[in-house]
């Protein structure tokens, strides 16, 4: 962005490059993401460059490409992770397979205190760790400013170069003072702090007429924040008789969605959106149809569909239109979107009939450089009611990701509970039993994410009553770090018989969703009565293939966030969760919980 200081961020593929990018915007400064092995010209004039962790190991033959020549740039340099240790081979340090691999929270000891990247820390700063291998011999003219319990090398200094070094995640939410690390780069660099959306609103403007030129443009509007916010700017941008959005029912949408959704947008004065009730086209393409990825590439596929099909009828010229999308982007990175990225699962709108569309120069995708707190910001510019910018956040795919199908089969793959152990040996049993818990392995996956890479294993269920969140906190993130088999773990808050949940035949049918629309009404009128609501960033309702003395069993979801790239889960007040499951209860449900997993290791949506 010309005429405004701008911080670099090379993406080595870690899911989390693109949120350090948005860190430091939220801190008022530009970012712009780069490929590791970019022209040196690329990066003329920016005030600095962070280097992000990522999945490869930098001594592995398929490390990412990178142009040495950056690193002798005469900019400050922050090294995170991967970052980190690229920087540090490519001095002449070493860098080897860790004693023990570190993910979750772990206190950094801050050993110099007037170190510039490490101002005003205390002197136990709990940080997020997500890394197998690590720094284990500096290079020259190094120095060691931070250590963790089993990290030595946690964080170093090369002064003279301004050049630093963490093993650790500011990024991440759960970093408490990584913000403020970040803040420190920031005014290493110099750059002045004049980002935010007001700034943006006149760029990402010009963008959309220098990419639309004189055609139209067709957007297809799932009634989520982005797709409402694309909406909304592309009328402002092109004004309405450029503009046609369409909603397709596809028969996942909440309880009166779709309505909602044209009532919303009349007020506003927009009658250039159409409603097409495409729900039987969309279930009978995912009759019998169980793997998520497989779900989630037909439900991406069909809405091409069903869309070329709306073209038709509206006899609109393909040349004279673009397809547009309101891809922000997490959609992008969790996707695989970038090229050194892991792909943790695949999201309508990167289904490969879009990315083909995308070559052609055919898809307009106006909120792609944004997290989801900036399309918030962006959509209070552009004047959307509040209540409908802080709406919560929607997948594209709706419940079709919320109801976990299975064909009631138990596979090879599923681990039995006293086959799990962790790298030690040790077993599941033992540690409940050390802990004096209890709780079942349940007989579904779900989608997850450790390190920067994706997973895709087993919940755990805590059965123990009385447990606080402060405990269902410290025991998640155990179970998840300790024993591989696990990558999410809920808490019971109440059932209807103390017995082993049964793997049940479920698939994507309309009486499903029915039942799923009516669960996670209840959990919505919950939030809203008890003034939760706007507390909570959002709450998915899942429909898991189990059942408890012949009844659903339902897993509740609320999480914090601000960019949905990192949450916490949401702790709600748990005599309220008592009234819920009464509730939940009375219409027929077997057994509710409730998802005390992070993310990471645990992806917000199950699938």
């Amino acid at each position: 962005m010309k005429n405004v200081d701008t911080i670099a961020v090379l993406d080595f593929g870690g899911q989390y490059a693109h949120l350090i990018a948005n860190r430091v915007r939220r801190l008022g400064v530009f970012t712009e993401i780069h490929s590791p092995n970019c022209d040196v010209s690329e990066l003329e004039g920016v005030k600095g460059i962070i280097y992000s962790g990522g999945p490869s190991s930098v001594y592995a033959a398929d490390a990412p490409e990178y142009n040495p020549e950056i690193l002798s740039l005469p900019v400050p340099k922050l090294g995170i992770c991967y970052g980190h240790q690229l920087i540090a081979q490519q001095l002449g340090g070493h860098v080897e397979p860790g004693k023990v691999k570190e993910y979750g929270i772990a206190d950094l000891i801050v050993g110099d205190e007037k170190c510039p990247i490490l101002k005003d820390l205390p002197k136990a700063s709990p940080m997020w760790m997500s890394h197998g291998d690590q720094v284990t011999k500096l290079p020259e003219g190094y120095r060691i400013v931070a250590s963790t319990k089993d990290c030595e090398i946690a964080a170093v200094a090369f002064d003279e170069r301004k050049i630093y070094g963490i093993q650790f995640h500011p990024e991440v939410t759960h970093s408490k003072f990584g913000m403020k690390l970040l803040e420190n780069f920031i005014d290493i660099t110099g750059a002045q702090k004049t980002w935010n959306m007001h700034s943006y609103l006149p760029l990402i403007t010009a963008r959309i007429q220098e990419q639309v030129k004189d055609r139209k443009v067709f957007l297809l509007v799932s009634g989520g924040v982005d797709s409402t916010v694309a909406f909304v700017l592309l009328n402002r941008v092109l004004g309405p008789e450029k503009v046609l959005g369409l909603h397709v029912d596809n028969g996942m949408m909440r309880l009166g969605e779709s309505q909602k959704i044209m009532d919303f947008l009349k007020a506003e004065g927009m009658n250039n959106l159409q409603i097409r009730d495409a729900s039987e086209h969309f279930l009978a393409k995912l009759k019998g149809v169980t793997a998520p990825e497989t779900k989630r590439g037909i439900i991406g596929k069909e809405f091409l569909v069903v869309k070329d099909e709306e073209m038709a009828k509206l006899n609109l010229d393909p040349n004279q239109w673009m397809m547009a999308q309101g891809t922000i982007y997490p959609d992008t990175i969790e996707s695989g979107g970038t090229k050194n990225a892991d792909k943790i699962k695949t999201h309508h709108n990167r289904v490969q009939e879009v990315l083909d569309l995308m070559e052609k120069g055919l898809v307009l995708e106006p909120l792609a450089d944004l997290y989801k707190d900036e399309v918030r910001a962006l959509g209070e510019e552009l004047g959307i009611p509040h209540n409908l910018v802080w709406r919560h956040p929607f997948p594209g795919p709706g419940l079709g990701v919320r109801l976990l199908c299975s064909d009631g089969v138990l596979t090879d793959d599923m681990v039995k509970f006293e086959d799990v152990k962790d790298t030690q040996g040790g077993s599941l049993a033992d540690y409940l039993k050390a802990n004096n818990i209890s709780g079942r392995m349940l007989p579904i996956k779900s989608v997850g994410v450790q390190g920067d890479g994706r997973t895709y294993a087993q919940p755990f269920l805590l059965t123990t009553a009385g447990l606080s969140w402060k405990d269902c906190e410290k025991f998640s993130t155990e179970l998840a770090n300790r024993f591989k088999a696990i990558n999410r773990v809920i808490y019971q808050i109440g059932t209807v018989a103390d017995e082993d949940p049964k793997l049940v035949e479920q698939f994507a049918t309309r009486e499903n969703f029915d039942t799923l629309r009516k669960f996670d009404d209840i959990c919505t009128t919950f939030l809203q009565e008890n003034k939760l609501y706007e507390e909570i960033w959002q709450m998915p309702v899942v429909s898991v293939p189990l059942r408890t003395a012949g009844k659903p069993c339902i897993v509740m979801r609320p999480v914090n966030s601000t960019e949905a790239m990192t949450a916490n889960f949401a702790e709600i007040d748990q005599g309220m969760l008592a009234g819920l499951w009464r509730k939940f209860e009375a219409v027929g449900a077997g057994s509710l919980w409730y998802d005390v997993t992070h993310k990471p290791p645990g992806t917000i949506e199950w699938e």
